[in-house]
């Protein structure tokens, strides 16, 4: 999807570039979230008569980020980008997006105390803001409230009562599949490994696990908490069968939008999915489940200025105008089921009213997010080794010190190899 310009080939990497008060804003997004992209720039147009917006959409993953890269190693980069903030420290270190002075952020009111502090703070690499967050979008607990009702797990008010710890979870997932007759909850096993990896590294980050240090040239993966995580996901689908061993996406989708399973964990980005079938459900946080410093896996879209030696200050501040102006219309973006990060937003009346988004903002607060490593990130190999592993555990056919032996070899060939050109993935 597009909007103002076919090709991105005309937008950025070739041409002349445009004059300036006409920017050039590359993003990934399609689907909903396409969508609401669209309607958040075209606001800003309307705002913003004076300022021309060429949008470009590209291929979600590695393809956008090899795009980026040869934008600006090609000198004609796009004015304003989107990225994952996982994919930042990557980007920062190989010289493709620009350092952003605190004269000119705090300018357009760009400070830190207006967003998400974990959003923020992710946004910096080396000391220096690099990107301003967009949002928080983390792993989260679908709840069914009809059959959560039923099992008893619903409080007064028709929310989630707690759920602490270990056996807590074990407790729930079981009164829900007292209902159901089948299986309590669900995650995503087969051939989705960036799902099985947020939810490994959920479990993981809350006792306190790291896996790379050192930009990714060393694992630092500790593997008595590793297994303690695993072998919990394993408890959960191999042991109890409280969750499928063996099910993928469309599978996850049909359980919990017929009422076979009353938990799902999965990325609130899949809101829209049950809103449109019409499932009556709630959010809650994944529980913290070993009683430490609460986190969970999360991710953040962000804006950045990919690096131009022509940008100019007028350039620059047409710029970060468009960076603010598609803030001010988050609310459009929390549609999506993602949390804005910026706090005007975040803390509107508005936005505390709309369900379920509203409802697990400490996630946004908690968030864990990839470690840094040119081969780490969003979409990467570095979450495809990992997820295949979990995946394995959760299926019955590794165990728990098998996966961690695998993980460890094969991370570490990764770990040695030198960043490719640019830091793009493999």
């Amino acid at each position: 999807m597009t909007a103002g310009c076919g090709s991105p080939i005309a937008a950025g990497i070739a041409g002349t570039g445009p004059d300036a008060t006409s920017l050039t804003y590359w993003n990934l997004f399609t689907g909903g979230d396409g969508i609401n992209m669209v309607a958040m720039t075209d606001r800003f147009r309307a705002r913003h008569p004076n300022v021309h917006v060429d949008a470009v959409t590209l291929a979600w993953g590695t393809p956008y980020y090899t795009k980026l890269a040869l934008a600006v190693i090609g000198d004609r980069p796009p004015d304003v980008a989107i990225t994952h903030l996982s994919r930042l420290p990557t980007l920062a270190e190989g010289n493709l997006v620009e350092p952003l002075r605190p004269a000119d952020l705090a300018a357009h009111g760009l400070t830190g105390d207006r967003f998400t502090a974990a959003a923020w703070r992710k946004g910096q690499v080396g000391g220096a803001q690099y990107a301003v967050p967009l949002d928080t979008h983390p792993f989260v607990m679908f709840y069914r409230t009809d059959v959560c009702a039923k099992a008893g797990l619903l409080d007064g008010s028709g929310k989630l009562k707690p759920i602490e710890g270990t056996d807590g979870l074990v407790a729930a997932l079981s009164a829900c599949a007292k209902v159901t007759g089948g299986y309590g909850g669900v995650v995503n096993v087969n051939a989705d490994p960036a799902t099985c990896w947020r939810w490994f590294d959920t479990l993981y980050g809350q006792l306190g696990g790291q896996v790379l240090a050192d930009n990714g040239t060393r694992i630092v993966l500790d593997e008595a908490k590793a297994e303690k995580a695993l072998s919990f996901a394993r408890e959960l689908t191999v042991r109890r069968k409280l969750m499928p061993s063996n099910i993928d996406g469309s599978g996850v989708t049909q359980l919990f939008a017929s009422g076979k399973v009353g938990l799902l964990f999965d990325g609130e980005w899949q809101i829209p999915t049950y809103q449109g079938a019409k499932t009556p459900f709630s959010v809650a946080p994944v529980p913290n489940l070993f009683g430490g410093t609460y986190h969970c896996f999360a991710d953040s879209h962000a804006l950045i200025l990919p690096r131009n030696g022509r940008r100019d200050a007028r350039r620059r501040d047409a710029s970060l105008t468009l960076v603010r102006g598609l803030l001010d219309n988050s609310l459009i973006w929390a549609k999506g089921g993602h949390i804005p990060a910026f706090r005007e937003v975040q803390d509107s009346a508005t936005f505390r009213r709309m369900e379920p988004q509203s409802q697990y903002v400490p996630a946004a607060k908690a968030a864990i997010y990839d470690p840094a490593g040119w081969y780490s990130g969003a979409g990467s190999d570095f979450e495809n080794i990992m997820g295949f592993a979990v995946s394995a555990v959760e299926a019955g056919q590794l165990h728990p010190a098998a996966a961690i032996a695998q993980l460890r070899r094969k991370l570490a060939d990764y770990a040695s190899r030198p960043a490719p050109v640019g830091g793009t993935n493999s």
